[in-house]
């Protein structure tokens, strides 16, 4: 397990983010980790100039619909990169180990299949979802002693915009 903050990057090393645009998808489930998930994500946007108009945040009831607002996205949401956010905090049943694994599976599918989708080019989809043991894992991974995932979906995506 890690110890230190996991979001640190060297700001040389991103790309600027001026002319496009990024859709962030955001699971409403487990808020309190997603919404500042989604902060980080757009603060780091707009510090390498990704214009507050080309950040579309759209707000989806848990992570597992995650998977349908990607797709739609794609077809219809005209932008230059995904990210998705989400917090899947295990439970005391399985469902946790099947939402996870389709959540992560099939962003990897839509992440493989952009092209087909959005009918006209390839999207990157950056997953920014988070499979933790409990609350505090996340809460970590949140903003918290671990960095912020959301910010490092942010870099990803522009780094993956210059591939």
């Amino acid at each position: 397990m890690s110890t230190t903050d996991l979001s640190h990057y060297d700001p040389s090393q991103v790309p600027s983010g001026e002319k496009k645009k990024v859709t962030i998808i955001v699971s409403e489930w487990n808020s309190d980790i997603t919404f500042a998930l989604r902060d980080g994500a757009v603060k780091t946007l707009r510090e390498f100039g990704v214009r507050e108009d080309d950040i579309v945040v759209r707000y989806v009831p848990g992570s597992f619909e995650l998977l349908y607002a990607t797709a739609k996205t794609l077809q219809f949401g005209n932008c230059d990169a995904i990210i998705v956010l989400g917090s899947i905090i295990r439970g005391e049943t399985p469902h946790f180990d099947y939402i996870s694994e389709s959540v992560m599976v099939n962003l990897g599918h839509l992440n493989t299949h952009t092209k087909q989708l959005s009918g006209s080019s390839y999207v990157p989809i950056i997953n920014g979802v988070l499979t933790t043991n409990d609350k505090q894992q996340a809460l970590d991974r949140a903003g918290g002693k671990l960095g912020n995932k959301g910010v490092e979906a942010a870099v990803t995506a522009l780094k993956m915009l210059r591939f």
